[in-house]
């Protein structure tokens, strides 16, 4: 560490704030932290999931059947809402627990001047006008002036979203320049990490006050979306619900006029509308939910507002940061370049060539031994590359760093001069700005034009640009300035922040799936246009920061349906690109790391933060977390998002089309004068079969053949549009005939109403398996359907069948049901209408899928 009494710059006495008057700011302005949204205690996460409209419906339904008496209705429903909320409450502690883990910058420590002294605090007490000492490997804790500065660099990447750190100086501040990024500024930034060098900074701003806190603050005033699939579904609720209603005040007046009895009326009625209730669609869409949410767990994405799963499922546009998202916000040395221009990329040929292990040896001389500074890391990896072997055998052989000569506003070059381990001399080594190195090498007008060109071509393919030149001192003391010293160009080194391994395929599975992907970066164009052609997203034209901010809203809605990649971008422009995208009735799903992401990450439809390089603030934001920062993970979190639509949709078919022959032959009896069929105890049985297949045995379903291959659904589709309703209810009308005919035959038959019971009971439920086949699959026959493992479809199979056969053999189950053995007579006909169902529906399916819903393909 440099002492600050070294730090070139301002030379008056730096006291500092006494503890007294910094204590008085303390209290007056409150301490140096953002507001951020409270880990939630395991009751209020309790009360929240309670809170949720549709589960507190199905509660309330489970409540109503018990007022009524019919208790094995009741403690069903009660199951099934205990079960969501065990399911979804767990998930979300889970969720928070792991934030919480992963709350790793804090508030960062600070080397602060107070009466005098040097006194090292929590960053929460930081105040206005505190002098703070930084030094390489510290982090900001709040915005400030520097007054002395020796040679410090920055990473803001958290604040701009560029990857390349910035170096500060100590010159007078400049009102008009005071935002983060760009070189030679005295500016520092809470949250921005010190990466080279020392300096001392007066504290500006702090808190809300502070650039990141100007963040913060937008996150509060904005307001998240709700998710489409909430809404959708309490419409769907109500109007089922409303119908469910309607239909048992119609039961009880017919029944009660044209029968003269109000009781048995009552008891039709409240049959009647126990069928036709919707209490299964909150458990199908809970359970859906909180079953995603783990799925997607198991493979590091982590689930904050599980409705997200199935929103993400429907993404229009993926807009995605480039730092830490699509790279690995690391640099790396991606090529050299020999004066005579020699290329070598990385990774590629080894580092065999004597000119080009000479390049890379004086650039790891030229910087520091134990690197912070990204670019210098870099460097010293290139030690670890093929054929790279005595790279950093220098140092290991008697070589000793005899002095630095740091950056300097008017020269961006840095050198050290290494004594050798024979006491022969001082080597030189430097590395720097293009341009400086020509200075320092002296080079003639063709050597500059010639090494400007090799710099240009290179800084067009996203690379950062450095030179790098070597020098001999055969003299006594060394120079008191590196301009001193007769330099000899060696060549140039690009160094790049490294595209994932994984982006490529990701990006070409989006674009498969009809999703379109936009990067929105603070980088620089050239570099941003690099990475998106690496990336595989199409590039026709970049807009910067300055474009948009010259762009009317009109403008930019013209052309935000075009461009693909945006630059220079600040932190409020990023809100307003994916603000206009939402206008333009995209869905959109956001992905960043940084603070500068969280605005844009709440505003958009689906905020999805890194969880291992994010920020808190990010994280927070966000509604999906991607644990192990893979952008291939987004593509996961796609394929269960669609998966879970699908699923979601046929199990919603299946209520509607088993409600209608449970409906039916509720109704029956009452229009032709039959006794009455159905009682609430069968309702509840029949409810037994339809919650956990709906629920479970659906969700466990294989996804479509050619899910990803599929555009994205549009905006504003309905989750249960008016074919699949039209789809739902000829099934149902088909069962409900195939069985009603099975009744009448019994009726006309003269049987007795428990065998007549008995006998529809059975048709019924094996009416209702075959509904279960015919929607397992869109793409799919029957025969897949039926060999297609299901575990939990299997399992309650087993169970329903066990208790059929109890209800036909054991007499208090028959005496409970009401039932009377069928004969085999009747058993074998009852196997004809279930078959006749299930091939007349998979006659039809073909058909309809081709023209109702021709996005589903044959497998």
């Amino acid at each position: 560490m440099t002492d600050p009494a070294a730090i070139q710059g301002e030379r008056a006495p730096l006291s500092g704030l006494s503890k007294a008057e910094a204590a008085a700011l303390l209290a007056s302005e409150g301490p140096n932290e953002l507001p951020s949204d409270q880990s939630r205690k395991l009751g209020e996460i309790l009360g929240g999931v309670l809170r949720e409209p549709m589960l507190a419906l199905l509660l309330a339904g489970g409540l109503i059947y018990l007022a009524l008496g019919d208790l094995q209705e009741a403690i069903l429903l009660i199951i099934f809402a205990g079960f969501s909320v065990v399911v979804t409450t767990l998930q979300e502690a889970r969720s928070e627990q792991a934030l919480a883990a992963l709350r790793d910058l804090g508030s960062p420590r600070a080397l602060v001047i107070r009466d005098g002294e040097r006194v090292r605090i929590a960053g929460r007490d930081v105040v206005r006008g505190d002098l703070v000492i930084l030094n390489e490997g510290d982090r900001i804790p709040a915005d400030g002036v520097l007054l002395r500065c020796d040679s410090l660099t920055a990473d803001e990447s958290l604040l701009t979203g560029e990857s390349v750190p910035v170096s500060k100086t100590a010159t007078p501040p400049d009102a008009g320049n005071a935002r983060p990024g760009g070189d030679g500024l005295p500016y520092v930034w809470s949250g921005a990490l010190v990466v080279r060098g020392s300096g001392i900074a007066r504290i500006t701003a702090t808190g809300l006050r502070s650039e990141m806190g100007k963040i913060g603050a937008a996150l509060h005033a904005l307001e998240p979306e709700v998710p489409r699939l909430r809404l959708q579904t309490q419409r769907l609720v109500f109007w089922f619900g409303a119908l469910g209603a309607g239909a048992c005040v119609l039961a009880i007046l017919l029944y009660g006029f044209l029968r003269g009895s109000w009781l048995d009326a009552a008891l039709a009625g409240i049959a009647l509308g126990m069928s036709m209730l919707p209490e299964e669609f909150p458990v199908v869409l809970t359970v859906f939910m909180a079953m995603g949410a783990m799925r997607l767990s198991r493979v590091n994405v982590l689930t904050r507002r599980a409705a997200a799963i199935e929103t993400l499922g429907s993404a229009t546009t993926l807009c995605t940061d480039k730092t830490g998202t699509l790279t690995e916000n690391r640099m790396k040395v991606a090529e050299l370049r020999l004066p005579d221009g020699r290329r070598l990329t990385f990774p590629g040929a080894p580092l065999l060539e004597e000119d080009f292990r000479l390049l890379a040896r004086f650039g790891i001389l030229a910087s520091a031994e134990q690197p912070v500074d990204p670019m210098e890391v870099a460097f010293h990896d290139l030690a670890g590359t093929d054929g790279a072997d005595g790279l950093l055998a220098d140092a290991g052989n008697g070589w000793s760093l005899r002095r630095q000569y740091p950056l300097d506003p008017s020269l961006l070059a840095m050198s050290h001069a290494w004594r050798d381990g024979n006491g022969g001399g001082h080597v030189i080594a430097s590395k720097g700005a293009p341009e400086a190195i020509a200075e320092l090498c002296a080079m003639s007008a063709d050597e500059k034009a010639r090494m400007h060109a090799q710099a240009d071509a290179m800084a067009e393919e996203g690379l950062r640009v450095l030179g790098v030149a070597e020098a001999r001192w055969n003299g006594g003391d060394l120079p008191p300035d590196q301009r001193h010293f007769e330099f000899r160009f060696l060549g140039l080194a690009g160094l790049a922040d490294p595209l994932r391994s994984s982006v490529p395929e990701a990006v070409r599975q989006c674009r498969e799936a009809g999703i379109r992907i936009v990067m929105i970066t603070g980088d620089y164009p050239p570099t941003a246009r690099a990475i998106a052609e690496q990336a595989g997203i199409a590039v026709e034209e970049v807009l910067s920061g300055d474009d948009l901010r010259a762009m009317s809203d009109d403008d930019l809605a013209a052309r935000i349906g075009t461009v693909n990649v945006f630059a220079r971008i600040m932190p409020e422009q990023k809100l307003r690109l994916v603000e206009a995208l939402k206008a333009r009735g995209e869905i959109v799903a956001m992905t960043g790391d940084g603070v500068n992401d969280a605005p844009s990450l709440k505003s958009a439809h689906i905020g999805i933060a890194m969880g291992k390089r994010g920020t808190d603030v990010a994280r927070e934001a966000a509604s999906i977390v991607l644990l192990d920062d893979d952008f291939g993970s987004i593509v996961t979190g796609i394929r269960v998002g669609r998966r879970i639509h699908d699923n979601l949709r046929k199990a919603l078919a299946f209520i509607v089309a088993v409600h209608i022959p449970i409906a039916g032959l509720a109704l029956l009896p009452l229009l032709v004068g039959m006794p009455l069929l159905l009682a609430p105890i069968h309702i509840a049985f029949i409810e037994m079969i339809i919650d956990p297949v709906c629920s479970l045995a659906f969700e466990a379903e294989k996804e479509e053949s050619r899910l990803m291959q599929r555009p994205p659904r549009a905006p504003d589709a309905p989750l249960f549009p008016r074919w699949m309703v039209a789809w739902s209810a000829l099934q149902g009308i088909v069962a409900c005939g195939a069985t009603a005919a099975i009744t009448f035959h019994a009726w006309l038959g003269g049987m007795e109403a428990d065998q007549i019971r008995s006998i529809t009971f059975l048709s019924l439920v094996l009416g209702i398996l075959c509904l279960i086949l015919v929607n397992r699959s869109y793409s799919a026959s029957v025969i897949r359907a039926i060999i297609r493992p299901n575990r939990p479809l299997a399992i309650v199979a087993l169970i329903v069948f066990a208790i059929l056969t109890l209800s036909q053999l054991v007499q208090p189950v028959m005496e409970m049901f009401r039932f009377a053995p069928a004969g085999a007579d009747e058993l074998v006909l009852v196997a004809i209408s279930g078959a006749a169902t299930l091939l007349l529906l998979e006659l039809i399916k073909p058909w309809w899928r081709t023209r109702l819903f021709p996005e589903t393909s044959a497998e």
